[in-house]
């Protein structure tokens, strides 16, 4: 969990508090499948450098 997820998370709280129509769902939820994507996307990027360094270090 990053500040940015915190912090955006905490927006939409906010605003969906206040009237569920403040919220850009549309927005929100681009943003939930960067976050999903975020993660094994990372994984592969470290697992290919450190089979490259293995490979030909």
């Amino acid at each position: 969990m990053s500040t940015t997820h915190t912090i955006t998370g905490a927006i939409v709280g906010v605003g969906a508090t206040q009237k569920l129509s403040a919220v850009r769902w549309g927005v929100a939820g681009n943003i939930v499948w960067a976050w999903i994507l975020t993660i094994p996307a990372s994984a592969a990027l470290a697992a290919a450098a450190w089979w490259l360094g293995h490979r030909f270090l």
